[in-house]
Formats: structure tokens, sequence, C-alpha cells
């Protein structure tokens, strides 16, 4: 008979994980894989990008499996690494635009999908959207890593404190700060 790894605790399978159950760090993966792709996606802009630092996450959270606290919850320690391989991501993307000015940098209102869906309505909503989503990706990285992690993921306010490091207090602030800058931008522009 085996063991149904669906219903243990991220805890649990990183327990086993470690122990060398393959499956155990597959399940993880499921867990979490489409909710750090939105992060890393709202993040960079880049799909591309945004699926080579989901691989980059698990297969760093992989090698610090040991350091992790299973008395905690599992995604905000994830989020964390994610939003760290995002950082080194835009810290390149910044050295590659200063190094090659001229070359052919993206532009992330070009990396947003065009769907053209047939109703008007879905249409604008999809605009909407794609507009808003690139208006948080241009924030600073200390508004728009909270917004991403409470807003887009859900987590909680001290989840989202224990993913970057901070006080609960400061996530109220920089989410705050965040909304007006999303306001402004979006109103004016």
């Amino acid at each position: 008979m085996s063991l149904d790894l669906s219903t243990l605790a991220d805890g649990e399978l990183a327990a086993l994980s470690i122990a060398r159950r393959d499956a155990a760090f597959a399940e993880i993966v499921r867990r979490h894989r489409d909710a750090l792709y939105r992060l890393a996606l709202a993040s960079l802009a880049d799909p591309d990008d945004a699926l080579d630092v989901v691989q980059e996450t698990f297969v760093a959270a992989h090698g610090a499996l040991r350091r992790f606290d299973p008395a905690r919850a599992m995604r905000p320690w994830l989020a964390r690494i994610a939003l760290n391989r995002c950082r080194d991501r835009l810290r390149r993307r910044r050295v590659r635009r200063i190094l090659m000015p001229f070359g052919t940098a993206d532009h992330p209102a070009e990396l947003i999908a065009d769907d053209a869906p047939g109703h008007d309505i879905v249409a604008a909503d999809r605009q909407e959207l794609a507009r808003t989503m690139l208006a948080i990706s241009k924030l600073p990285a200390a508004i728009r890593e909270p917004i991403l992690l409470r807003t887009i993921e859900g987590l909680s306010q001290s989840e989202t404190a224990d993913a970057l490091g901070i006080s609960e207090k400061a996530v109220e602030t920089r989410l705050r700060r965040a909304r007006d800058k999303l306001r402004q931008v979006l109103t004016t522009g």
C-alpha cells in the first residue's frame, strides 16, 4: 500500500524529500509551481523568464530543504527564493541595456500576448488586465513584491512579511504605496 502524498503537509513532504523520496518533492512542485509562475510572470513580464525562474526556484529549494522550517508555511519560503531569482534577472536585464543600448532589448509592452478575443467586453477586460500587470511590473521591487504576494497570490500579511523578510507594518505601508502608485499610473496613463 503506497502513501498518498497529496494528503501530507508541506513539512512532511520536505522531510520525505530529504530522505530521497523523489515523489515527495514532485508533490511540492505540483502544489506550488502555478503560484510561483504567476509571481515570476507578474514580476518579470516575460513567460520564458518566468518558467526559468520557477525551475531555478525548485532546484534551489531542493538543495536547501534541510534549512526549511517545517513549522512554517512553504509557499512564502518558495516565494522568497523566486523573488530573489526575479531580482537577479531584472539586474541582468538592466546591465544588458546599459552595455547594449542599441541592441534589441525587449520592451515589456511587447511581451503581453494579444489573444484577439471575439467579444468586445472580454477584449476590454483583458486589455485592462494587461495594462494593470504591465504597470505592476514597472513598480520598484520594494512595492511590487508585496502587492504581488498579498494581492495576486493571496498570501496573508504575515506570510508576505515572512517571504520578504520585513515587518507586517512594512508590508502594509508598501501595499498602500503600491496601490497609490498604481492608481496614479492607471488614471493618468
